[in-house]
């Protein structure tokens, strides 16, 4: 029987990226997975603002790992987490923190470099593959060369393949690059890391999904773009209901029943 790891894996190996509709809670989670999602991803600051907190490391370690099981939970297709940097600067408190993601059941993590060396992150990645000693877990090591504008240009192309390289040689599975949406700057960038599966995200300005797909992207997630969505709509039908004009709650909505069924088995 193929395990939940064998099919995250292989679901960046197939004619088309994995796209991951992030989710921020059970609900989200499961019903982005009624929706069609093959693989669920979390975003670490909707879970964060779901829970309270900004985002940004905010969100402590239990309430993650909490919001985590809950979504494990209620799934039933492969889960990876943001873990945002993994919460220190120590590769063996990170990896012991990984662990403890793991044995959620999470089968993949997403873990960023934002303002740190690249050497560090790829200390993390090295700790935690020794700490896990074997146990499969989807490493995506995420780059913000383009989402902090550390350079531009070339020379952003050039610094994202170098610590790319970096995190694969450390034991990373993919690679994460937002704020990426140029499709030569993608092309160049897939194929000078390969294997390590190309990640972006998606934004307005990103070229067409079958394009990405064919200069190399693997995968594609949204980050908490459909979070916003939700609450932006929620928030105005709220305002017209406060303004005593109840109808816009009525528009569009999930059926009652069907909804609560979806979790009463469990």
């Amino acid at each position: 029987m193929t395990s939940l790891h064998e099919q995250f894996v292989a679901l960046h190996q197939g004619p088309s990226p994995l796209l991951l509709a992030n989710a921020w809670d059970a609900a989200s989670a499961r019903l982005w997975q009624e929706a069609g999602a093959t693989a669920i991803a979390t975003t670490s600051a909707a879970v964060a603002w779901a829970r309270g907190y900004a985002d940004g490391g905010a969100l402590p370690r239990e309430v993650l790992l909490d919001s985590l099981r809950d979504v494990v939970r209620v799934t039933s297709v492969p889960v990876t987490a943001d873990v945002e940097d993994g919460y220190g600067d120590d590769p063996e408190s990170v990896a012991t923190f990984i662990a403890e993601v793991a044995a959620t059941g999470a089968v993949g993590i997403n873990l960023e470099d934002g303002g740190a060396t690249p050497e560090q992150l790829a200390a993390k990645i090295r700790a935690i593959r020794a700490r896990l000693s074997g146990t499969p877990l989807f490493i995506n090591a995420r780059t913000d060369v383009y989402l902090r504008g550390m350079a531009t240009g070339d020379a952003a192309i050039a610094m994202t393949i170098e610590r790319l390289r970096l995190y694969r040689e450390a034991g990373a599975d993919g690679g994460f690059v937002p704020g990426l949406a140029s499709i030569e700057a993608a092309a160049q960038i897939a194929t000078q890391v390969q294997p390590l599966a190309l990640n972006v995200m998606a934004m307005p300005s990103l070229p067409p999904i079958a394009a990405l797909h064919e200069v190399g992207v693997r995968r594609i997630s949204c980050g908490p773009a459909l979070f916003k969505l939700a609450f932006a709509v929620g928030q105005e039908a709220a305002r017209a209901f406060l303004d005593g004009i109840p109808g816009p709650m009525y528009k569009s909505t999930l059926d009652y029943e069907a909804l609560n069924g979806l979790f009463a088995a469990r």
